[in-house]
């Protein structure tokens, strides 16, 4: 979302220039995954986070851009609303400590960058949706000033032809419009990348898609959106509703949307990227100099932008990456369907969950989706992102079951014997296991926490003053670093 791009206007003459330059880039890609070109020998695991910034009341602040400048770290940058930031950490294996190294970075710099925007009245918190965002900071001025931003919202609706409804149905009901994209900005995530070589990627990728569910179901961590309590991860719809680019017309002829759970498991990488040139017209349609096939030929690694760029704005819940480091190719999938929040010792929990359970599942003999229909994992996603940690589930073998039961009886020793094969050691998997162990046999994640806590302040208080005041109360939960589930 945050690759600087230039404010422009484009012509249909760019579309088709860009349209053509996709399907060379796909065409080198395909040859490039027949020839073996890619980083497969230890491979990378990865983390992003998305957060939230508030004044001292609790109120969303629009200052990423002065919050940044204090941080001064470049691992810190920009997001789509100027009440956002992103933290990129640095990427590690999993055999030589990755787990911990993730969280005392990723605490260590949540620590420094919160004291720097603090002397300045910012906090930073870390939840999906920031509960206190009001009706007034969903318009385009709220947007961040990277021109990217500008740009991609008018050309999504542009696409739409009309202004992007909001309606979602929870325990309460929201019904809004807005003339930006800027409600995706609400969306603060958590993404896991999983480096894997492209006989493997498939695989992975099915995997992960198969877990979305009990992954959100045990994680889940955004109930209120604009002041109504809504689905537990409130986050699925609307990030599906704020950046979908049909008209009611087109939703009716079956066409796609760009934010896509999918609609089949895969048997290659090319598979996804194919479907993104097939399906997707361009939102971003800017054309790079550069000749992939000159630049293979002559012995070299393309960095394939177009194709990269597109897939960019096409937002799979896990979606394929391409990219080139120290001039090697490498694929990776990008989970990005949690919630931030609410501690960096639930996130990393989260992690060590995925990680293991993914490659557990990955790699075994009999593949979980092949017992399983790419429907029901679907139906599954939004089940979970609906009832969070109340949900029940399809699972192969069991039929319908509780997400907690489910986890506790199969998914964690899979997980377990996952980091096991990645090379965790002990210490970490019993820790960060142990979190999401209690965090299913107690019923509390951060979802469940936070509307627990807003129906004890009951309907006599403010609305918005009980978001506040939990808000606040979560934040210090949240700098404790205790996991959600011990919070009393």
């Amino acid at each position: 979302m945050g690759e600087e791009v230039e404010a422009q206007e484009f012509s249909r003459a760019d579309r088709t220039r860009h349209r053509e330059k996709v399907r060379r880039n796909l065409d080198v890609f395909a040859r490039m995954l027949h020839e073996a070109r890619f980083d497969t020998d230890d491979p990378m695991t990865g983390l992003e986070v998305e957060l939230n910034l508030v004044d001292e009341e609790g109120d969303p602040a629009l200052r990423n851009a002065e919050v940044l400048a204090a941080i001064a770290d470049p691992d810190f940058q920009t997001e789509l609303g100027q009440f956002n930031i992103e933290i990129n950490v640095p990427p590690a294996r999993l055999r030589e400590g990755g787990l911990t190294t993730f969280e005392e970075s990723l605490r260590r710099s949540l620590n420094d960058a919160e004291g720097k925007s603090a002397a300045g009245g910012t906090h930073i918190v870390m939840i999906g949706i920031l509960p206190t965002l009001g009706e007034g900071h969903m318009s385009v001025s709220s947007l961040s000033a990277n021109p990217r931003y500008k740009l991609l919202s008018e050309q999504i609706l542009h696409a739409r032809g009309e202004d992007i409804t909001i309606a979602i149905d929870g325990p309460e009901r929201l019904r809004t419009t807005a003339d930006s994209i800027l409600p995706e900005a609400a969306c603060t995530s958590t993404q896991f990348h999983v480096q894997t070589s492209p006989d493997q990627f498939a695989a992975y990728w099915n995997a992960s898609q198969a877990i979305a569910a009990v992954q959100v179901a045990v994680a889940a961590n955004s109930p209120y959106l604009l002041g109504k309590e809504l689905w537990r991860e409130t986050r699925i719809p609307l990030f599906e509703q704020a950046t979908d680019t049909r008209s009611e017309e087109l939703k009716a002829q079956g066409v796609r949307p760009r934010v896509w759970f999918g609609e089949r498991w895969i048997t290659s990488v090319f598979d996804l990227f194919e479907e993104n040139a097939r399906y997707f017209p361009a939102l971003l349609p800017i054309t790079d100099d550069e000749d992939p096939l000159a630049v293979l030929e002559d012995g070299g690694t393309p960095t394939l932008p177009e194709l990269r760029l597109h897939n960019g704005t096409i937002y799979r819940w896990n979606r394929p990456v391409y990219d080139v480091a120290d001039g090697v190719p490498h694929l990776r999938v990008e989970n990005r369907l949690l919630a931030a929040g609410p501690t960096v010792a639930d996130t990393i929990a989260n992690a060590a969950f995925y990680f293991g359970l993914v490659r557990a599942l990955a790699e075994s003999e009999r593949p979980l989706w092949s017992q399983m229909s790419f429907s029901a994992a679907e139906e599954n996603f939004h089940v979970a992102a609906r009832q969070g940690i109340e949900a029940q589930v399809y699972w192969p073998g069991v039929g319908q079951v509780r997400a907690t039961e489910l986890v506790l009886r199969r998914l964690l020793p899979l997980a377990q014997q996952g980091l096991e094969s990645w090379g965790a050691s002990a210490e970490e998997i019993d820790r960060l296991l142990g979190i999401i162990e209690q965090r299913c046999l107690i019923g509390t994640n951060g979802a469940e926490w936070f509307a627990q806590r807003m129906h004890a302040a009951g309907e006599t208080a403010d609305r918005y003053d009980a978001l506040r005041s939990t808000l606040l109360e979560y934040t210090r939960g949240m700098h404790s670093n205790d996991p959600v589930h011990t919070w009393v």
